[in-house]
């Protein structure tokens, strides 16, 4: 574990509970890495992961039983039963902590042994577990286990001590777009929470430490919000000297449109959009004995007005200027992996310590309507250098002794990810990486191939409505023909294929979301997509559907906005109420991700009727037959990621003639295959597989192959697409 050095400091950077448990959540460790080059001296702590650390604990359960005890005539029957077996949880809690922190990899067996850990409600549904985890290994198994014991713990806190809490999010519904801010307010009135008060015990300890000029809270969701508030209230009370800043995802999209001041009773400065600028600019501010400073992005209260400063004429700091994330002082070794449900996708989400980088600034495609594409964060689209990124990638492994990476995209760009993965390869670098994708037809089986070899595990991507009408509406810019092609390509390679699905965009039809279920049943049928999620579609203030509701069919309800403005409620003129879809969609998907049930009538998961789908029962296997033909680009880069052959010279004979041929052995991981061709030709081939080795400097087009060839043999296509060299190119030669 990394020393945290918490002397004295210019800035405290703070993640507020609650975020992820496995891994930090990445904005304190991108802020800090740029301040270092402003030599700025900063702290972060995720007081996410310590707050969780600190309750469940021995100290911290044998805390909560005394606080719970007065009310354990109000408790229903699940609560009594963990009231009752409280000596077990007290006792076996720091063992699991430390298992799930991955320090006590004995304990799976007897976690799994059963008769270890206390059982409440959430082990009721362990026989679904046998059947998702049957092939699963022990320590899998055991942290599965081990998860539903703190979601028993869980359900006991929300009962009888604090009805806001939960593991990734705590009092969210206070944050869910409140276009007034006196709910929270209000509830800020309240006597301290006994969640509460652990956070603000760890907070005061770290202020005296650290002894900031500034406290900037990055605030990503609305389960982060009220944390924020809660500690920003009492630094004012407390600190009154120190100023307090709030920054993040959530203020970037709800509060770009703050008028209440009482918001400034608790922070002094809310920034919008990239930080770096903002926060080196309010951190002069702070520092400065001048009273009029420019800022950028900034609100603030002026003559007890709040006021919106943009009138530093600075551009914002470039990918390439920002620095490398810096995760010092937060306490890697101590997050817990956990594994919720049997979704593939969400247990990377869940489990394991990932590294968090970003390969572009916004989104390349920026058109999606349902999506806040009028904001910069999206909008403004700036691509890093492959070499830089994989810079920052061998200095994260360095600094935090982890190589898995996960890309924090809107879209990751696939001319880039193609250098990124030529430059990890190239560098011989060990890593494993996931990121989010569009579904184009960049992706060829060829640039799948090279990702996988690169390290890549996982890639997420919108499919959003399986309908080829709304995907055109939604301005998706793909078609189902196209994903099932992509998803297949991932597959083959290798790669998990993870689907964001959608139902109730608007003027969506009844059997356009039965058309889009059968679609997903195919897709999970012919074993070209592993994993999925249905979201119901919500109207969001910054995308075009919220900016222009007229043209998608749909009528907002008007609130006045005072504090948060993004979720907008509105009524679809198809009149659906698409809710009812909710539980039949998740449903069939969580069988299909079993791989069973796909003979069932999509009328089998509804209660209600539903039409018959209109979509052919082959339409998926009948777009994976449209294959590509056989040309390659003249300006294709061909690449071998393979190793040097094995040669041997015969002599073969036919009606009297002999000739010499070349047989040619590769071996890779997992087998060995060969070639044979003619001794000239083969010659040529070892050569040039060489100069076109992935670890060559230069790299080489298609037409500079064909040119080389030509000026022995002719017809260079008739060589490239004969059956030896078909072989090749199923074991890694490329083009690109």
């Amino acid at each position: 574990m990394q020393k945290t050095n918490s002397s004295l400091k210019d800035i405290l950077l703070i993640t507020p509970p609650f975020t992820q448990l496995n891994t930090p959540y990445p904005a304190t460790a991108y802020l800090k890495g740029f301040l270092n080059t402003k030599n700025i001296s900063a702290y972060q702590m995720d007081l996410g992961i310590e707050v969780i650390l600190e309750l469940f604990s021995k100290q911290g359960l044998e805390r909560l039983f005394q606080v719970s005890i007065f009310r354990l005539e109000e408790f229903g029957a699940n609560s009594q039963r963990i009231f009752t077996l409280k000596d077990d949880y007290i006792k076996t809690i720091d063992s699991v902590i430390a298992f799930l922190q991955g320090k006590n990899p004995s304990l799976a067996r007897q976690i799994c042994s059963g008769n270890f850990l206390p059982e409440a409600s959430r082990f009721d549904q362990l026989d679904d577990m046998e059947f998702a985890f049957g092939s699963m290994g022990m320590q899998d198994k055991a942290k599965h286990l081990a998860t539903l014991y703190l979601e028993d713990l869980s359900d006991f806190i929300v009962e009888c001590v604090d009805e806001n809490f939960g593991f990734s999010r705590y009092a969210e519904r206070l944050g869910r777009s409140a276009n007034s801010f006196d709910e929270l307010y209000n509830h800020l009135q309240n006597e301290l929470t006994f969640i509460d008060e652990i956070t603000i015990k760890i907070l005061k300890e770290r202020i005296e430490e650290v002894q900031p000029k500034l406290i900037c809270f990055s605030v990503p969701f609305p389960g982060n919000l009220y944390s924020a508030f809660r500690c920003a209230q009492f630094i004012k009370a407390n600190f009154p000297n120190l100023k307090t800043a709030m920054g993040g995802g959530f203020p970037n999209t709800e509060l770009r449109e703050l008028k209440d001041q009482r918001v400034f009773e608790f922070f002094d400065f809310i920034t919008l959009d990239d930080g770096e600028l903002p926060i080196e600019l309010v951190y002069d501010f702070v520092t400065s004995s001048e009273l009029e400073m420019p800022l950028k992005r900034t609100f603030l209260l002026e003559n007890n007005q709040v006021t919106y400063k943009n009138n530093s004429t600075r551009h914002d700091y470039k990918q390439s200027e920002v620095g490398t994330p810096d995760y010092s002082d937060l306490l890697l070794d101590k997050y817990i992996s956990v594994i919720e449900v049997a979704n593939p996708m969400h247990s990377l989400w869940s489990d394991g310590r990932w590294n968090k980088l970003t390969m572009a600034h916004g989104c390349y495609w920026g058109k999606c309507t349902f999506c806040d594409i009028s904001l910069d964060y999206i909008k403004l689209y700036e691509p890093i250098a492959a070499k830089i990124l994989v810079d920052r990638m061998e200095e994260l492994i360095a600094q935090t002794g982890e190589n898995g990476f996960h890309f924090v995209d809107e879209a990751a760009p696939p001319a880039l990810m193609r250098e990124v993965a030529l430059e990890i390869i190239k560098r011989k670098l060990l890593v494993t990486w996931w990121t989010n994708i569009r579904f184009e037809k960049s992706f060829t089986a060829d640039l799948c191939l090279l990702l996988k070899e690169s390290g890549c595990i996982a890639v997420s991507g919108g499919l959003e409505v399986a309908s080829d009408r709304l995907l055109e509406l939604i301005k998706k810019g793909v078609t189902v023909e196209q994903v099932a092609q992509v998803t297949r390509n991932f597959t083959e390679s290798g790669i998990m294929v993870h689907a964001y699905l959608m139902y109730g965009y608007p003027t969506q039809t009844i059997q356009e979301t039965v058309d889009s279920l059968e679609m997903v049943r195919q897709l999970f049928e012919l074993g070209i997509l592993q994993s999925g999620f249905w979201h119901q579609f919500a109207m969001t203030a910054h995308s075009p559907v919220g900016m222009f509701p007229e043209e998608f069919g749909v009528i907002p309800e008007q609130n006045e906005i005072m504090f948060a403005n993004n979720d907008i409620n509105f009524k679809d003129k198809t009149g659906i109420n698409h809710d009812k879809f909710s539980y039949g969609l998740k449903k069939s998907l969580f069988n299909y991700m079993h791989g069973i049930c796909f003979d069932y009538d999509l009328q089998d998961w509804f209660d209600f009727k539903i039409p018959k789908t209109k979509i052919p029962s082959d339409y998926i296997y009948n777009c994976l037959q449209n294959e590509q033909n056989f040309t390659t680009k003249p300006n294709a880069k061909i690449v071998w990621l393979g190793g040097t052959p094995l040669t041997e010279i015969y002599t073969k004979s036919k009606k009297g003639n002999s000739w010499e041929m070349m047989k040619l052995t590769f071996h890779n991981k997992t087998q060995s295959y060969d070639i044979s061709l003619n001794a000239e030709e083969g010659k040529w081939l070892v050569k040039t597989l060489d100069k076109i080795s992935v670890f060559a400097e230069n790299k080489i087009t298609f037409s500079q192959l064909k040119t080389d060839f030509e000026q022995k043999w002719e017809d260079f296509e008739l060589f490239w697409y004969s059956k030896p060299m078909m072989t090749l190119k199923q074991f890694g030669l490329v083009s690109l």
